[in-house]
């Protein structure tokens, strides 16, 4: 079997991703798809930096706004969708380029995990939210580590979904959920194109950006999703951003404060990216994401491992 180009861009929040793919993207009439776990609701704009709408309509973008927060997707349903796009793009002969922060999303695609099919049990799944309200999530996640510590080292202890979705396959398949993710060889050749910064420039970055998602109107959207019945399902996701705004929203911490939580909550999380995207991985091109030759130094990478040469 022919193994058909992949490219792929990571590296951590704010880091620039988005912009150097659609950049490629456009020199290379490639499509992107997203690694991003919260692109996919369609609800989530301002407090998630979605590309804009004149980026996504100026390259094709894959796996954004095509899901809603309370018919969330799990791993397995992404690997499937996104495997089934990037195969569709290399059919058209034309480059997939795969993006995104989330290292879970990466690494399946990367690694060709083979998924649990053990859909959700929704019995067993309102059991384990009911124990998890009376004991704590915090014990959840102990019962889980002591379990399955390998599976639970992958799962942030605050992801109360992910821990409950961990616990539901091992109790209702009597195996490990670390087991039970296998691996295989991807069908792709892969070149892995990382961004890095200097961490003190990178939590500058994510400082303003947090300030520029409060001036954009995030207590707003975050507002309308409350109104529209959204909180439980907001609440259950987690997601950085939203949650210490609903937090401000009930008037339990000031807006400064809610706007410090989230620096602080996304700087934690992109220490936590790093273990996804190692600086050590030899099978990741480190390029500095300052250097202004960035574009042409990748450019260069995928013409010497793809064969792919554009227009300069």
């Amino acid at each position: 079997m022919i193994e058909k180009p992949l490219l792929l861009i990571v590296g951590p929040t704010a880091s620039g991703k988005s912009s150097l793919a659609i950049k490629l993207a456009r020199a290379l009439d490639a499509e992107i798809v997203s690694a991003d776990s919260r692109y996919l609701y369609r609800e989530l704009e301002i407090g998630v930096a979605k590309p804009s709408s004149a980026d996504l309509a100026s390259v094709k973008h894959h796996l954004i706004n095509v899901a809603s927060l309370t018919n969330p997707w799990n791993l397995g349903l992404y690997k499937q969708s996104a495997t089934q796009i990037i195969s569709e793009i290399q059919l058209r002969n034309r480059l997939p380029i795969l993006t995104g922060g989330t290292g879970q999303y990466v690494r399946s695609i990367l690694q060709n995990w083979q998924i649990p099919s053990h859909g959700p049990v929704d019995q067993l799944r309102e059991d384990l939210e009911t124990i998890g309200d009376q004991i704590g999530f915090d014990k959840l996640y102990e019962i889980l580590s002591a379990i399955d510590p390998q599976a639970a080292a992958n799962i942030d202890y605050r992801n109360h979904r992910r821990t409950i979705r961990a616990l539901e396959v091992i109790l209702s398949s009597g195996k490990k959920f670390s087991d039970l993710r296998d691996k295989e060889k991807p069908p792709y050749t892969t070149l892995i194109i990382g961004l890095e910064l200097p961490r003190e420039v990178l939590y500058a970055r994510i400082d303003e950006r947090v300030d520029t998602m409060i001036s954009q109107g995030l207590v707003g959207e975050v507002q309308n999703l409350l109104d529209a019945g959204l909180g439980p399902a907001l609440e259950a996701m987690r997601v950085i951003g939203y949650n210490e705004i609903i937090t401000h929203l009930r008037g339990e911490i000031s807006l400064e404060e809610a706007a410090a939580l989230i620096k602080r909550n996304t700087r934690a999380y992109v220490r936590r990216q790093a273990n996804w995207f190692k600086p050590t991985d030899p099978d990741i091109h480190w390029l500095n994401a300052q250097d202004p030759a960035l574009f042409e130094n990748a450019l260069d990478l995928i013409e010497s491992n793809f064969g792919i040469m554009p227009e300069r």
